[in-house]
């Protein structure tokens, strides 16, 4: 059960990873502003690393436990304020939040064969927090090794 566990987050990193690279490569070969290549190159070194993480989990590789624990950490929050925000997923997501108003009420969200990266030092009028389910249970499975 923990190989097949392995394998599936694993194939999810990778194909999250490839996906978000293939997104953020033809924006980074684009001219623009330094600032959003800054942001560019950032992306495109999460995904990746959460690519090189999902192949050496896919090999069983120590290594890869310890850098796919580390890529389902970066997956973990969600961060939407006025100030700043974040966000992250590679491959798929189950998130819960909240949005920080009243009448406050959990939401519970869903993507498969997707990737998002928000990293920005502005965001929506009503805060959010959250996260990522599904990165917390992968967490947890690398950690239950």
């Amino acid at each position: 059960m923990r190989q097949i566990l392995f394998r599936l987050i694993g194939i999810l990193e990778v194909a999250g990873g490839f996906y978000g690279m293939a997104i953020v490569l033809p924006r980074l070969l684009a001219f623009g502003p330094l600032r959003m290549a800054a942001f560019g190159l950032i992306e495109f070194a999460i995904y990746a690393f959460v690519l090189v993480a999902g192949v050496l989990l896919l090999e069983n590789s120590e290594r890869g436990i310890r850098f796919s624990s580390v890529a389902q950490l970066l997956q973990l929050p969600l961060i939407a304020t006025p100030i700043f925000s974040y966000a992250l997923h590679c491959g798929a997501c189950i998130d819960l939040y909240a949005a920080l108003h009243f009448p406050t009420r959990p939401e519970l969200t869903w993507a498969f064969g997707s990737q998002r990266f928000a990293l920005e030092f502005h965001g929506p009028g009503v805060p959010r927090l959250g996260v990522n389910v599904l990165a917390l249970l992968s967490w947890l499975v690398l950690k239950l090794r």
